[in-house]
């Protein structure tokens, strides 16, 4: 069961990444992104029924709100404003160098000693990235770059935001750090959303698209993720790292006929071999003494 969740959770997540390349265009980055966390608030709100979520939310509002910032305002910007210009199977696999970052701020920010394994996995990771755009880089398609630098500086946020939440965020339940996230998120987004907001007609599409994000790849997916940390506990939890760009690149492909190239496919096993090293859950120089 926990392995059917697990595969569940990857296919929502990676779909997030299809959902944005339909919505982006049409919303804009900052709107799409506004709605999608406001929409996620209002399907968590039932974790505010807790006196003691509450009471949280009031004494540690400053530590979640600088979460709600770097782990999904403006990370999911950035990842909104990559797809206008790059696939979302690019995308999904480029989501997973999230732990390489979170490895590297550990060792700057925290003085956590790195392993030989992780300090590989690192390199692999970066040689895995240059893999997968070494076409944009080599055509100089500035628009394409950029969004490759967008997405990368997105899963730099992410990799501070758990550390920060580690260090500041400690005791509190893990449904209310997300649930304050999201409001945070919608609130800061919210000015910018207006100013910004489309003046076109939006399709039923984009629409759809929105509510996809919202509803199915934020609220569902959250909730999935909690249960399935509960079940089968976090180290488990976490493996779907390694699931979402198998499904964000099936349904680029499956949906909106993106293609599948050999490039894309090294890339993406070089960035998870050195996700795998990075994180732990591969070991290749331990044996021979090492780290």
């Amino acid at each position: 069961m926990n392995a059917i969740e697990l595969t569940v959770l990857a296919a929502i997540w990676g779909a997030s990444f299809l959902f944005m390349r339909v919505g982006a265009p049409e919303f804009g980055p900052v709107p799409l992104i506004a709605l999608r966390v406001g929409i996620a608030a209002l399907m968590l709100l039932p974790v505010l029924l807790q006196p003691q979520a509450r009471k949280d939310i009031r004494q540690r509002w400053w530590p979640l709100l600088v979460v709600g910032v770097t782990n999904s305002a403006f990370p999911f910007c950035l990842f909104a404003y990559s797809t206008l210009f790059v696939n979302a199977g690019l995308d999904s696999v480029l989501n997973a160098t999230t732990p390489l970052w979170g490895a590297l701020i550990a060792f700057v920010w925290l003085g956590t000693r790195l392993t030989a394994d992780q300090i590989l996995g690192m390199a692999l990771g970066m040689l895995g990235v240059l893999v997968l755009v070494w076409e944009q880089i080599a055509s100089g398609q500035a628009t394409q770059i950029t969004a490759v630098c967008a997405v990368l500086l997105a899963t730099l946020s992410y990799g501070f935001a758990g550390h920060y939440s580690k260090r500041n965020l400690a005791g509190i339940a893990a449904p209310v750090t997300t649930w304050a996230s999201q409001f945070f998120s919608m609130l800061i987004l919210l000015p910018a959303a207006i100013i910004w907001w489309p003046q076109h007609v939006v399709s039923t599409t984009a629409w759809l698209a929105v509510l996809g994000l919202g509803a199915m790849c934020t609220g569902l997916a959250y909730i999935l993720y909690f249960r399935l940390i509960a079940h089968a506990g976090a180290s488990y939890a976490m493996a779907v790292t390694f699931l979402i760009p198998v499904f964000g690149v099936a349904w680029g492909h499956l949906f909106l006929g993106e293609a599948i190239t050999l490039q894309m496919i090294a890339g993406c096993v070089v960035i998870l071999l050195g996700t795998a090293l990075a994180t732990g859950k591969l070991q290749l120089i331990r044996r021979f003494g090492f780290a």
